[in-house]
């Protein structure tokens, strides 16, 4: 694979820019936005969403999609689900047509719950998708900190062709063969991301947050394998692992938001100061009428839906969650 573009200068989408180069693809980054290109062309750096990473001399940085995605064997898809959509449908034209489409995007389209791979189908038509998740900021994957992540499609070939070719260095790569699940466990653990932010910003201590991430990994398998997706997937990088760094980390922007909700802030205000997107937020909005439908019990994607949409304060959510009546913790 000798060209690849990116779509998105997101930090994601600048952190794959940067591996795929270290693996010898010429690369190109196409922003909307013109003003930003040239800025970031001249710095070689993204100041917005990596500051202090040096961006290749070698890796090309538009606004024209044509230029970008000229000859590009590996397209790149790197765009929040709100947005996929509608940007593919403008840059469509200018996708190869045999290129692979690889997807960063971890997150479901409201209303239709259509997941990023669905959504770059029914725009794009059929192509060979590869989806990557797990544990990985852009933050440090840019860095070249050590990470491991998975990737799976439809075509095992190209699946394993991208695996081979980002795994090197300390970036490992692992894939699979359910991309329903690698998918899925991508999009519902940033609910939990928002849930652990809460419990923070309450102070709720330690002891608080395991149990939220393990019940609520527990509750995000559940759905999954009611849509068909594989339990291990959620025991593995795309499910469990990514919990864990969406919960945990500093760059976590799914658990910045809920921390600034569980210190009393609204959500109206927390998302009009965002430069990045949440894509817990409107996850949990699409997630919790489709738990409903498909009789699939989450009360904790239940009671946060509460606290962000119906203005229930958390700690009322809390004392709801502790005084439901006592269960087994695991049942076939």
């Amino acid at each position: 694979m000798r060209r690849a573009a990116v779509l998105g200068a997101g930090g994601m989408g600048t952190a794959l820019a940067i591996l795929l180069e270290k693996a010898g693809v010429s690369v190109g980054i196409w922003t909307r936005d013109p003003v930003r290109a040239e800025a970031m062309a001249a710095s070689r750096e993204n100041a917005r969403h990596l500051p202090g990473v040096p961006l290749p001399s070698s890796i090309a940085v538009s606004a024209s999609i044509a230029e970008i995605t000229r000859d590009a064997e590996l397209v790149v898809a790197a765009i929040p689900t709100s947005f996929l959509r509608m940007s593919m449908q403008a840059l469509a034209d200018h996708i190869p047509a045999d290129a692979t489409i690889l997807s960063v995007v971890k997150g479901i389209e409201n209303q239709t719950f259509l997941r990023p791979s669905q959504i770059l189908e029914q725009v794009l038509g059929p192509r060979r998708i590869v989806a990557l998740s797990g544990p990985s900021h852009a933050e440090e994957i840019a860095r070249g900190l050590p990470a491991s992540v998975v990737v799976s499609g439809c075509d095992q070939a190209a699946t394993e062709h991208i695996r081979d070719l980002l795994c090197r260095g300390h970036f490992r790569v692992y894939s699979s063969e359910d991309m329903l699940g690698v998918e899925l466990a991508g999009a519902l653990k940033n609910i939990l991301g928002v849930a652990a932010g809460v419990c923070d910003g309450l102070e709720f201590g330690d002891n608080a947050k395991a149990a939220l991430l393990t019940r609520g990994l527990v509750e995000i398998t559940r759905l999954g394998v009611a849509l068909g997706a594989r339990f291990e997937t959620f025991q593995g990088l795309a499910g469990l692992g990514d919990v864990v760094t969406t919960c945990y980390s500093r760059f976590g922007r799914n658990r910045a938001v809920g921390e600034r909700i569980g210190r009393g802030e609204r959500l109206e205000d927390i998302l009009a100061g965002m430069v990045d997107v949440a894509e817990g937020v409107s996850t949990t909005r699409a997630t919790v009428p489709l738990a409903a439908a498909r009789g699939v019990s989450m009360p904790i994607t239940s009671e946060l839906h509460q606290i962000l949409f119906q203005a229930k304060p958390p700690r009322q959510a809390v004392v709801d969650l502790m005084d439901r009546t006592p269960k087994y913790e695991w049942r076939p």
